[in-house]
């Protein structure tokens, strides 16, 4: 529980910039520095500059604060929600457990159906990671067309979900009416539901877009409660063909616009970047969010590099989302196999998140962020040791990784074994190639004066320092006075004994 807030709630702005921007390291900013490895200096001077955020509101008294910036991991959304056809408060709430049990660094409620109030305030109740929300939709549920949509209104839902406790907002305030003849180009429109629902206010009323036009009342709201805007993509590419058109890219301009005037409020904010996007043009338009956005965190859909696989689609973007965060997109928001087909299941948002942190853990690797590969170090370690309990305790998701190698030997014997039903105990190259080094080994002693145990690293400098003539020298001279493979299978019963003596040792 965050019980140190008590002392801000009289603040008139309590946004983690305002106190960055003080020179003051927040307790929020220490844990995401433990958590990121950072020092609580370095958090507090990108939270300042903008290039990280902290979605903590103050009155989510059970988050485990986290950050999203380019200086710490690439983080993953997973999204759930309602909608006028299916689910329910409990069903939601057993899909938030399942996407943070795998991975999922926050969450969004994009509920559109009854019972918004009762989701979102469950949801809050549970969630120890970020909540985030778009407001317009509960606006919409509030009144019989979009079009009765007044600013009072969706100012009003705004503040109502800020004094609920949530995290982060997608406000769709860059669709302006300018760009409306924009759209009429594309092949597939606008495929936001917030920014459709955004351009069909202003065709009807003829006025431009409300939140724009309101946008400081917006963050007078958002910053007594340190609510980190998401500034959303209403124009994002609904399909390849429609990607880096002169839509997307005017809104992108429109949202580095509001991104100043965020930060001359101190209030967070983060950029929602494009949907679908071919694999050439990812770089680019991370680059260009950089640019125009000054290097405000970067928070992408996929992107989906094809439209064909539906379905399999949390493949498509992932393959996406992972040159995203490689090239500096600082959350992945997952797309799972309902993707342009249906509401997401249980199962569907397991392995959209698991896709996911697959995409995101990657884009850690290629960027060098501290630790980022010692998980796969420990794996590579698990694996050639044939530590199998190991393997799936370090498994992204343990239980399907025993779930697959118990499919065909799931006996307890085999938690011990030196191979698994891809090879079988003859054709494993673990196993193999550990005996030719134990036999090398054995040489290397057997030509030792001493009778010292030699290494494996000098005799990897021995045969990079000889030739295979010397080399040949060294196994024949090993191998005098013993049968053919003699001491190649001492030296392979030798490691035998020794490793069933270290399964004891870790068995306890």
């Amino acid at each position: 529980m965050r019980t140190y807030l008590e002392q801000r709630r009289t603040h008139p702005v309590v946004t983690q910039m305002h106190y960055a921007r003080k020179g003051l390291v927040t307790e929020e900013m220490r844990r995401v520095a433990e958590r990121e490895l950072l020092a609580p200096e370095t958090v507090r001077d990108e939270v300042a500059r903008g290039r990280m955020v902290i979605p903590a509101n103050i009155n989510h008294r059970g988050l485990d604060p986290m950050a999203i910036g380019v200086a710490s991991r690439c983080k993953i959304n997973a999204n759930i929600g309602n909608s006028a056809v299916t689910s329910d408060a409990a069903t939601e709430l057993e899909k938030l457990n399942l996407a943070t049990k795998y991975g999922a660094d926050t969450v969004m409620d994009l509920s559109t159906g009854g019972g918004i109030d009762l989701i979102r305030e469950t949801l809050i109740a549970a969630a120890s990671v970020p909540l985030g929300t778009v407001p317009i939709y509960q606006a919409v549920q509030r009144v019989d067309k979009v079009t009765d949509l007044s600013i009072g209104a969706i100012l009003e839902v705004i503040e109502h979900q800020a004094r609920q406790g949530v995290d982060y907002m997608t406000l769709h305030a860059g669709v302006l009416l300018r760009f409306m003849p924009f759209i009429s180009k594309r092949k597939m429109g606008i495929v936001s539901r917030g920014g459709a629902l955004m351009a069909e206010w202003m065709m009807h009323h003829h006025q431009e877009n409300p939140l724009y036009t309101h946008w400081d009342e917006v963050l007078d709201i958002l910053k007594r409660y340190d609510v980190t805007v998401s500034l959303g993509d209403g124009l994002r590419p609904g399909c390849l063909a429609d990607a880096s058109d002169e839509a997307q890219f005017a809104e992108l301009s429109i949202l580095g616009e509001l991104t100043t005037a965020c930060w001359k409020h101190d209030v967070q904010v983060m950029v929602e970047g494009p949907g679908h996007v071919p694999m050439d043009q990812i770089e680019m338009n991370m680059k260009k969010e950089a640019e125009i956005c000054h290097e405000a965190p970067f928070y992408v859909l996929g992107p989906l590099t094809t439209d064909v696989a539906p379905g399999y689609d949390h493949i498509t973007s992932a393959i996406g989302a992972a040159l995203a965060g490689w090239h500096g997109a600082s959350m992945l928001c997952y797309v799972t196999p309902a993707e342009h087909l249906g509401l997401p299941n249980l199962d569907d948002v397991r392995q959209g998140v698991i896709a996911y942190k697959i995409a995101a853990h990657a884009a850690d690797i290629a960027r060098h962020r501290p630790g980022a590969r010692d998980w796969d170090d420990q794996m590579s370690d698990a694996r050639w040791s044939f530590n199998w309990e190991k393997q799936f305790a370090l498994a992204m998701d343990p239980e399907r990784a025993r779930e697959k190698h118990d499919a065909t030997l799931g006996h307890d014997a085999f938690k011990t074994a030196e191979f698994c039903s891809m090879c079988g105990p003859k054709f494993c190259s673990y196993k193999n190639s550990q005996d030719v080094t134990a036999a090398w080994d054995k040489y290397m002693v057997e030509t030792d004066g001493k009778g010292e145990a030699a290494t494996l690293a000098p005799a990897l400098s021995s045969l990079s320092a000889t030739s295979d003539r010397a080399v040949a020298g060294i196994a024949q001279a090993a191998a005098a006075g013993h049968k053919p493979g003699e001491l190649a299978l001492q030296a392979a019963k030798e490691r035998q004994v020794q490793r069933r003596a270290r399964i004891a040792a870790e068995a306890g």
